[in-house]
């Protein structure tokens, strides 16, 4: 199998892990609509796994990964809630900021390359 198939049949055996965790029942799209947003979200990596083919992850790897979601506290949990939405604003502003900066120094350079030769305007 592709790395990808190994990491989607992951992401399977873990959203479902997560789901129990938290007592939600999700339907079959729901899931398969979290997964894709998944392969989405990491489709850069996803796309490299896929070129390389790989043996199924160890089960002790996934046992340690969903070990990892059973020993999450509820205030671990709603705290990763909470975090995502900010850490897609802060995300958000970080990129507005570098672009204002971006373009300061483009107007900077341009500022130092004017010929004042005749002093200007």
């Amino acid at each position: 199998m592709t790395g990808k198939e190994a990491v989607l049949r992951a992401f399977d055996r873990l959203f479902d892990r997560a789901a129990a965790k938290l007592s939600l029942a999700c339907t079959a799209e729901e899931q398969q609509e979290a997964k894709q947003n998944f392969a989405e979200r990491f489709s850069a990596i996803l796309d490299v796994a896929g070129q390389m083919m790989v043996p199924e992850i160890p089960g002790d790897v996934m046992r340690s990964m969903e070990e990892s979601i059973d020993r999450l506290s509820p205030a671990q949990v709603v705290g990763y809630l909470a975090a995502i939405p900010l850490a897609h604003k802060t995300q958000e502003m970080v990129r507005a900021i570098a672009y204002r900066a971006a373009e300061q120094r483009l107007l900077d350079h341009f500022i130092s390359q004017a010929d004042d030769t005749y002093g200007g305007n």
